[in-house]
């Protein structure tokens, strides 16, 4: 299921296959929230910027359209028209993103919907279902995404109820890929990490849920306010004692320097907004840093975003062009930034891939750092 193909100290070179086929990691996966890439970005233009994987959440389209239409239509594969790997996240993050709306007991989380204010309720069991009806290729288990800030006897208590729903999420995504009518039997499970800022919280919980039969551990309840620094030093404690064999999935994971210096202790899945979200504000990801497109020193440059880049964005229009449409409101202009945005950070993992097969995956980090500071 899981190949590991090359290591470059700890960084990893793998190859993860799925029912729509096969993650060649270290990836970053792009974020369709509501089953789409926000800057109309349509699933044609996802296959000419290489994306390997795109993310769906499940809370999301529990409330919009709703999982059971989307069965119904399906699955999630064909209702967006896309045919390669999709994973779903579990509806934990809203747990932390919507806390002025939720209440959490020991069977689940009740929400009130954002968007008609109606109850939901979501325990591991509901969470698996809804997955199960997208038909994604990973399903997330449900779990809760703590403040990182939250005391120890709170996180303590937290983490020990998402083991208990990450046993649940098990049995239930067991009997849901047994099914006949499942959509995709082969859909596979990544359980998660919690105990925030917290060393010894972090550690212990790793140990208990690499004994359970899952396809992959993901790291959740980072970038959410601990610095940097932090986050590094909690992967340096946790990946260590994360299964080697299976995908290292670090949630919500971020900037290109973020990335470069996750692979490098280890972790070998990523996804985060920042490419599309940044693109829709007019900046712009290149090999020598961050552009703001908006800056007047762009009126009449006519070079592309990025000299020798590839992008559907890169290879048509100027810096020029781009920014005369982010001023004029034109959707055409966060479009293209997206696209070359995401273009950027696939080609940046292939970059990552072909490093660690040399065995040079420090030198490439180093460099490449370097000039991320440049702009």
């Amino acid at each position: 299921m899981y190949e590991l193909i090359a290591e470059s100290g700890k960084a990893k070179r793998g190859r993860l296959n799925t029912a729509h086929g096969v993650i060649e990691t270290p990836v970053f996966m792009n974020v369709g929230t509501a089953g789409a890439i926000k800057g109309a970005v349509s699933t044609d233009d996802l296959l000419s910027i290489k994306t390997q994987v795109q993310l769906s959440n499940t809370y999301h389209l529990h409330v919009r359209t709703g999982d059971a239409v989307i069965k119904e239509l399906g699955g999630l594969h064909t209702f967006m028209h896309w045919e390669r790997p999709i994973l779903t996240d579990s509806g934990g993050f809203q747990v932390f993103s919507l806390a002025g709306l939720r209440k959490i007991k020991e069977e689940g989380v009740t929400f009130q919907s954002h968007i008609d204010g109606r109850r939901i309720f979501m325990g591991p069991e509901e969470s698996m279902r809804i997955q199960s009806n997208l038909g994604s290729d990973i399903a997330m288990a449900f779990d809760e995404c703590p403040s990182s800030i939250a005391n120890r006897d709170y996180m303590e208590d937290s983490v020990d109820r998402t083991t208990r729903w990450l046993s649940r999420c098990v049995s239930e995504h067991e009997r849901l890929n047994a099914l006949s009518d499942t959509l995709n039997p082969k859909q596979l499970l990544f359980g998660i990490n919690q105990g925030g800022v917290y060393d010894d919280i972090r550690i212990r919980h790793a140990k208990e849920i690499s004994e359970l039969p899952l396809d992959g551990f993901a790291i959740g309840g980072l970038a959410v306010g601990e610095s940097h620094e932090e986050m590094y030093r909690i992967l340096d404690e946790v990946v260590p004692h994360l299964p080697k064999n299976k995908p290292t999935y670090l949630m919500g994971v971020g900037t290109p320097e973020n990335i470069l210096e996750a692979i490098e202790r280890g972790v070998d899945f990523f996804d985060c907004v920042y490419p599309t979200r940044n693109g829709r504000h007019g900046h712009a990801y290149t090999n020598a840093g961050k552009l703001n497109l908006f800056n007047q020193q762009y009126e009449k440059d006519m070079s592309p975003i990025e000299e020798g880049c590839n992008c559907p964005a890169c290879k048509s229009y100027s810096r020029a062009y781009i920014r005369h449409l982010l001023k004029a409101g034109e959707m055409l202009g966060m479009r293209l930034l997206v696209l070359h945005n995401l273009y950027y950070y696939n080609t940046l993992m292939e970059e990552i891939r072909e490093a660690i097969e040399n065995g040079k995956y420090s030198a490439f980090k180093k460099a490449k750092i370097e000039k991320l500071h440049l702009v």
